[in-house]
Parts: structure tokens; C-alpha cells; sequence
């Protein structure tokens, strides 16, 4: 991109004024340190944050009267994007009410045990599977409704859980058929297949070290929790609950009452052990539609009769959904309504199911179209395209040979920072133009390119990594302090691989 795009960009809009490129590359940095340091230090939540901080650095760079028609322009084009999110919560929301992954559940429970460690390990191996079909948001609905009632039944922290599965979706994001690899691919005009395939060993050890991360995060549970689980009385596998579920769970009856004491405080109740919960960790169980599978046994709208229906149901919107031949929106609209109609025949019910899934519905929603006014400033003051003629500007000549290597490490901030529209059709294509006068092919540099997706995946840009916070409860700044140095660390260590086994050069 020529400088100039900058001016071209802005210049589709009623702007006040276009400030120099300088001036751009300085609000768009700082934008993006404000908005991370408030929502890190939980000085805003999320929401507000990209919602304000965005607005006042706007105006500072002269969108004026074109801010509004700016951030529209890009809610525009992530509506799709909250069609998805709304009514997928909606659809396994329903699945989770009528009771279909409770046998699943109880099946985990009893191959896991109580041991935080195997939890924790097992929401790693579960999130890694499911992240093979490419798609982050149904990675994150399925391993969050299947873990998240045994992590609050056990007294474990959600944002481990959210750590964990980001760090896994992350890693495997590469994959072919996935979006940044065929990104990548088309922007230089190449096959996928080529640009993978010698990332394998890459991405085995990717997955190694999110796997040892996640064993160490389950390690830590196991002595935070030391002492304080009442194993006699959450077995699981002798319930007389409905699928063999507990009546009894965290040592407290379950009775009327004891769910309210339960939740007194909006905390999850854990007895001895060292530490307690941390502030950072405490989840409101009743802002999550997945926080009641294991925790209500007895809840009035279990469909037993129906739970081979819906397994079919469930099972046929997966396969439209890798089939791809309709759009994810509406398949998921579909199987709502559908879900709806089978398990909920009376209106009364259908609206009551409706409403019970709002809190979750709204939460990650207006997140999404939230995150409308940041892509929106970005994209239309170009400041992002300023960011990158900056970057890519200065980056002396004496460091030509290391392109390669240099991409693989910018794109770990890039990615976060921005779309990976943006960073592969904007960016990458300068960076392997440039490239070539040092003897470093295309599919070179589409390699390192991809090796920041771990980091690139726990992005606020990211709807996937929205919906795996609002579902599990956990604020955005607590799941970012846990887990953005272990992605930095899996991202460099895959691109380190990738030099050593001769996928991306060190020297061009």
C-alpha cells in the first residue's frame, strides 16, 4: 500500500481533518496500549472500552462527522458475524437445557476424576480435537459446555479453562482449511497445501508446548484446591440424577437453598485448601448459560424422551456446518428454531428458553458490534494502513536477509492488533515483495506469517475468543494476563522450529 491510501481512505468520509502519517502511526499505538491497559487493569470492561476509547482517538485524528458512518460501515460487516454468535449460543444453550451432553459429561467426569490436573489436560485434548473442523466459535461452545459444569463443580478456575482452550484453538489455527493459511496462500498466489505441509513439525511442537502449559495450569489447580473437594460426595457415575447425574455437588445439598447458597456472592464456594479463589477468577455462575448442567440435575426443562433427536439435530447442523454450504448464521437460525419447536411446543415455553439465554446472548453480541467502533476507527482514519507503511518502512536494509524471520515475529503483534485481513492481504504482500531481492520465496514468508495465530486468536477483534469468555464468564483482562505470554511463547517457538527444520529461512 502506497502512503497515499491513507488519504484515499480517509477521504471517503465527512472527516474533519486528515492528519499526517506520523501523527497516526503514534494515536493508533496508543489507542491500542489505552484500550489493553484498561481492560487488563479492569479499569472498563470490554464493551465500554472498545466502545469509548476508540471514539475519543477518532476524533483526536480528524474523523469528525464520519466517525458515526466509519464505525456503521464496519458494524456492517460483522452483523454476520453476531447472526453466528447469537443464535449458536442460543442453539447448544437449548442442547444444554433439554440435557443432550449430560451423558457426555458424565462421561468425562468419570474418566477424569476429580483431579484438577486431568481436567485441565482434558479441556486441552478436547479443545484440540473439536478445533480440527477450523472453526474457533463451535471449538469454544462445545469444549465450554462440556467443561465448564466440572470446573465449577470441582471449585476450578474458569479462566484456566478459557486459557487453555484459546491456547489450543490458537496453535491449530494454521490448519489448510482454516482462515489464515488460505489467506496467506491467496494473497501470493499460493497452494495452501504448500504453505502447511512443511509446518507440520511446527505445529507438533506448537501442540507439545500448549500441552505442557496446560498439564502446568492443572498442576497449579491441583495445589490451589488441595484439601478443599469433598470427593465422597460428587460421584458423578452414582447419581440419581437424570442420566445418572448428582443430586449432590461441592458438598452442599442439592435442595431448595442450597443452590442460592451456592451462589451467595456471585462466588464459586470451595472449603480449605491454600490461596482460595483468587479475586480474578471469581465467575458470576448466573451470568452463563453453561454454568447448569452438572449444578441442576433436577431442572425442569430436561427432555430425556428427546435426547436422540436432538443428538441427530445436533449432529446434522455440524455437518452443514463443515459442508459449508449454506452460511453459518443461518444454519444455526435453523436449528434453533427447530430446537424450539421439537423440545418447547408451547409458546409460553419457547419465549421462557428464549429469555434464559439473553445474559449470554447480549454479552457476547454487543461485544461484537462493540468491536465495530475499533475496526471502524482503525480502517477508516487509516490508521492501520499508516501502522503498516510505518513498519514496513523501518525496517533497515541490512536486515533484508532476516525477512523472513522478522515477519514470523511481527505478525504475533500485528495479528493481535489488527484483522488478519488487514495483516495478510495489506501486509504480507509488501513484506514478501520486498522479500524477493533477497533470494526468499513467497511461500516462504507465508509460512512465518502464520505462526502468530496462536496470539492472534485471544485478539478482542476475534469474535470466537468473545464467545469463549461470555460463556465461561471470565473477563477479557484476566483471560489476556493468563494466557497471552504462554501464546507469545508457543508462536516463537513454532517459528523457531519452522527456521530449524528449513520451512522458513533464517538467512535469505
Amino acid at each position: 500500500m502506497h502512503p497515499l491510501a491513507v488519504r484515499t481512505e480517509a477521504a471517503e468520509y465527512a472527516v474533519a481533518f486528515v492528519p499526517p502519517d506520523t501523527v497516526l502511526v503514534i494515536l493508533g499505538f496508543v489507542m491500542i496500549l489505552s484500550f489493553m491497559a484498561l481492560i487488563m487493569t479492569r479499569r472498563l470492561t470490554p464493551m465500554v472500552a472498545l466502545i469509548l476509547v476508540p471514539t475519543v482517538f477518532g476524533l483526536f485524528a480528524g474523523a469528525g462527522l464520519g466517525l458515526g458512518e466509519m464505525v456503521l460501515d464496519a458494524i456492517g460487516s460483522m452483523a454476520p458475524t453476531a447472526a453466528l454468535l447469537m443464535f449458536a449460543i442460543m442453539y447448544f444453550g437449548i442442547m444444554i437445557d433439554v440435557g443432550l451432553f449430560d451423558p457426555l459429561i458424565r462421561a468425562i467426569t468419570r474418566l477424569l476424576g476429580d483431579d484438577p490436573a486431568k481436567v485441565v489436560l482434558g479441556t486441552a485434548v478436547l479443545a484440540g480435537a473439536v478445533s480440527l473442523d477450523g472453526d474457533g466459535s463451535t471449538t469454544f461452545i462445545i469444549t465450554t459446555s462440556a467443561m465448564l459444569p466440572i470446573y465449577l463443580r470441582l471449585g476450578m478456575s474458569p479462566v484456566v479453562l478459557t486459557c487453555v482452550a484459546g491456547l489450543m484453538n490458537g496453535t491449530l489455527n494454521i490448519v489448510p482449511w482454516g482462515g489464515p493459511t488460505v489467506r496467506a496462500a491467496t494473497a501470493l498466489g499460493l497452494q495452501p497445501t504448500d504453505v502447511f505441509v512443511p509446518m507440520l513439525p511446527a505445529l507438533g511442537v506448537g501442540i507439545v508446548v500448549a500441552l505442557t502449559f496446560a498439564w502446568f495450569l492443572g498442576l497449579g489447580e491441583r495445589r490451589r484446591l488441595a484439601g478443599s473437594i469433598d470427593t465422597s460426595r460428587m460421584d458423578a457415575a452414582a447419581g440419581d440424577g437424570p442420566f445418572g447425574a448428582p443430586k449432590i455437588f461441592r458438598g452442599a445439598e442439592h435442595k431448595p437453598g442450597a443452590r442460592a447458597l451456592l451462589r451467595t456472592g456471585n462466588i464459586v464456594t470451595v472449603r480449605g485448601g491454600r490461596g482460595g479463589v483468587a479475586a480474578a477468577d471469581l465467575v458470576d455462575t448466573t451470568d452463563t448459560a453453561m454454568a447448569d448442567t452438572m449444578l441442576d440435575p433436577q431442572r425442569a426443562t430436561l427432555r430425556p424422551k428427546l435426547i436422540w433427536f436432538n443428538l441427530a439435530l445436533t449432529v446434522a447442523v455440524m455437518v452443514l456446518l463443515v459442508l459449508d454450504l449454506f452460511p453459518l448464521a443461518f444454519v444455526f437460525m435453523v436449528g434453533a428454531a427447530i430446537a424450539l419447536l421439537v423440545n418447547f411446543p408451547k409458546l409460553k415455553s419457547q419465549a421462557d428458553e428464549i429469555v434464559a439465554h439473553a445474559p449470554s446472548i447480549v454479552g457476547v453480541v454487543s461485544m461484537v458490534l462493540a468491536a465495530g467502533v475499533l475496526v471502524g476507527v482503525l480502517t477508516g482514519t487509516g490508521m492501520v494502513t499508516a501502522m503498516a507503511n510505518w513498519i514496513t518502512g523501518v525496517i533497515p536494509d541490512a536486515l533484508g536477509p532476516f525477512l523472513a524471520v522478522i515477519t514470523g515475529v511481527l505478525s504475533i503483534p500485528f495479528t493481535f492488533f489488527m484483522s488478519n485481513d488487514a495483516f495478510y492481504f495489506g501486509i504480507l504482500p509488501i513484506l514478501a515483495e520486498s522479500a524477493t531481492a533477497y533470494g526468499i520465496d513467497p511461500v516462504e514468508m507465508a509460512r512465518a506469517s502464520i505462526t502468530g495465530q496462536p496470539v492472534h486468536l485471544q485478539s478482542p477483534l476475534v469474535p470466537a475468543i468473545l464467545l469463549l469468555v461470555s460463556l465461561a464468564g471470565v473477563n477479557l483482562g484476566d483471560h489476556h494476563r493468563k494466557v497471552l505470554w504462554r501464546a507469545c511463547i508457543v508462536s516463537l517457538v513454532m517459528l523457531a522450529i519452522g527456521v530449524l527444520t528449513g520451512a522458513i529461512p533464517f538467512l535469505g
